[in-house]
């Protein structure tokens, strides 16, 4: 055996014995992490199972809650709600709080309704679930409250850039038309139609609401027209938008050729 392999054979045991000494130093931190790895993984999937099978349950209660609603036993809901409330998972117990301020407003219960809708939006910290939830508060109040109430929960609400800017404003302008300030309640209405996010439908509502204003005098008619005629013609408008377009007719006479009827086409 040459000097060389002899040389080449010690160096070899020698990282051998570093190594082994090394291992014997180091395998129980190695084998320790490698245990709280896998268990992290295991409690993290343990966690997420016991949510998801937590929040399939919440699912199924709060299911359960609206049938009894259609069904018509608001008592009953108003239990299952009050439990899926109290133990729901994720964010069902939200939607169970909304759901359950709706039912007391089926009930006629406005002020407790009206309450369980400032509590979600002083509760919340999404905004726009707390926009929400102050935009349907003051939809109730337009009749039972002042427009002072109204206007303190949606007049932040009914600004540009706010999601639900125009059904802040359409219960603003019900507010001050109920409160006697036609001008204002004008300029609400006419904010919302004049939005071009506004859909047809809420466009049509808002029609006639300017429609009555005009109808009553409440607001100033054009110079040319009485009070009567500009809201038959206004709700004319309205009505107009919302038929269907007239079909062609099915006859077409048998000379015409496409060319001469390029609009039928």
């Amino acid at each position: 055996m040459s000097e060389q392999n002899i040389f080449r054979e010690v160096d070899e045991e020698l990282r051998s014995d570093r190594m082994r000494a090394l291992w014997r130093r180091f395998a129980p931190y190695v084998i320790g992490a490698a245990v709280g790895v896998v268990a992290i993984v295991a409690v993290n999937e343990g966690w997420s199972w016991y949510h998801a099978n937590n929040a399939a349950q919440s699912s199924d209660e709060l299911y359960t809650a609206f049938d009894l609603i259609d069904g018509g036993d608001l008592p009953g809901a108003q239990s299952q709600l009050d439990a899926l409330i109290a133990h729901g998972s994720g964010s069902y117990p939200v939607l169970a709080q909304f759901r359950k301020a709706g039912v007391l407003a089926r009930e006629g219960a406005t002020a407790d309704a009206v309450a369980a809708y400032d509590a979600l939006a002083n509760g919340q910290s999404n905004p726009r679930l707390r926009e929400l939830a102050l935009v349907l508060g003051g939809t109730l109040l337009v009749d039972s409250g002042t427009l002072a109430d109204v206007e303190s929960r949606v007049g932040s609400i009914a600004v540009e850039g706010s999601p639900l800017r125009n059904a802040a404003r359409e219960a603003l302008g019900l507010a001050q038309y109920k409160a006697g300030d036609f001008t204002a309640a004008q300029e609400s209405f006419e904010a919302v139609i004049n939005d071009p996010m506004t859909q047809s439908s809420t466009r049509n509502r808002m029609g006639y609401y300017l429609a009555q204003l005009l109808a009553q005098g409440a607001v100033a008619a054009a110079p040319e027209a009485d009070a009567a005629d500009a809201a038959a013609t206004a709700i004319d408008e309205i009505v107009s938008d919302e038929a269907p377009a007239a079909e062609a007719p099915a006859e077409v006479a048998p000379a015409e050729t496409t060319e001469a009827v390029p609009a039928a086409q």
